[in-house]
């Protein structure tokens, strides 16, 4: 089996990257949507002022996360047969990571929302707080733990990213390969 090149590489990185996107985007722009409704319903014009902020946090955070997780897409467009594959798995990265966290600022701002419409303040910050924190450790925490130990490194691949001698083809290599 020959190794990857760089060019195979930041082709399976994009197409993993935008994988990655898709389980998200659908789920950001569900409560896009809703959030973008929610001042049209009888009962908004109730809220206290906290909580009317709470919802712009809310629907902000939806905002930036909708086009955080859409750009690659659009840069991709773009930037279609420029040769800057590498720059653009770079910065797909880094606006999911800006997507994630403004995801999280969302649903935790959205969580205390309702929780403080139907409970009150008293119960709301503590689990809009618990959602914050379990969001940012299984979405972040974890995984920064992970790699700063060097653990579960993907099957032969060394922190700097080459192959060390087990390698796993592509999908594209893997379906040229079978049609051999």
């Amino acid at each position: 089996m020959s190794r990857e090149s760089d060019k195979e590489r930041a082709d399976r990185n994009f197409v993993e990257l935008l994988q990655g996107a898709r389980v998200a985007v659908t789920g950001v722009q569900v409560l896009f949507a809703f959030l973008l409704t929610v001042p049209f319903s009888q009962q908004f014009d109730r809220l206290a002022p906290a909580d009317r902020w709470l919802f712009f946090a809310a629907l902000v955070g939806a905002a930036v996360a909708s086009i955080c997780y859409i750009a690659p897409t659009a840069q991709h467009r773009v930037l279609f047969r420029q040769g800057r594959k590498e720059l653009l798995v770079r910065r797909s990265n880094f606006y999911g990571i800006l997507g994630a966290l403004a995801l999280i600022v969302s649903m935790t701002a959205a969580t205390g929302l309702v929780i403080d419409y139907l409970f009150g303040p008293r119960l709301a910050w503590p689990v809009a707080g618990a959602i914050a924190v379990l969001a940012l450790w299984t979405w972040f925490g974890q995984a920064a733990v992970d790699r700063a130990n060097g653990e579960d490194q993907d099957l032969g691949e060394e922190p700097g990213g080459s192959s060390g001698g087990s390698e796993v083809p592509s999908s594209s290599s893997s379906r040229e390969e079978s049609r051999a």
